[in-house]
């Protein structure tokens, strides 16, 4: 068996996120994304229909469920943009009107 970790190793991170930017455009041309990612998308919504109550008709717990994933998503995208505007300061920032 050929070792592949060595030529792994040699890819630069620019070009190791070019390969699987390729693989999964290969994935996407052969196969329907929604099929190929049904399971991970129907176990990750199962998290969210856990915490709902079980005397709730289903189609109320599915919505709930639907939401509460919509409001973790977005906290989510609050939080990354929050750390995102710390780590890289703003043009403003860097030099204030008027600064020589």
């Amino acid at each position: 068996m050929a070792d592949h970790s060595a030529r792994r190793d040699s890819l630069t991170p620019a070009e190791r996120s070019l390969r699987g930017r390729i693989g999964a455009y290969r994935l996407h041309a052969l196969y329907d994304p929604k099929q190929t990612t049904a399971k991970a998308r129907a176990t990750f919504l199962a998290r969210f229909l856990d915490e709902q109550p079980l005397d709730l008709p289903e189609p109320e717990r599915i919505r709930r469920a639907t939401a509460a994933r919509r409001s973790h998503m977005a906290a989510l995208a609050y939080r990354s943009a929050r750390a995102r505007g710390k780590r890289k300061p703003t043009t403003e920032q860097e030099s204030p009107p008027g600064a020589a």
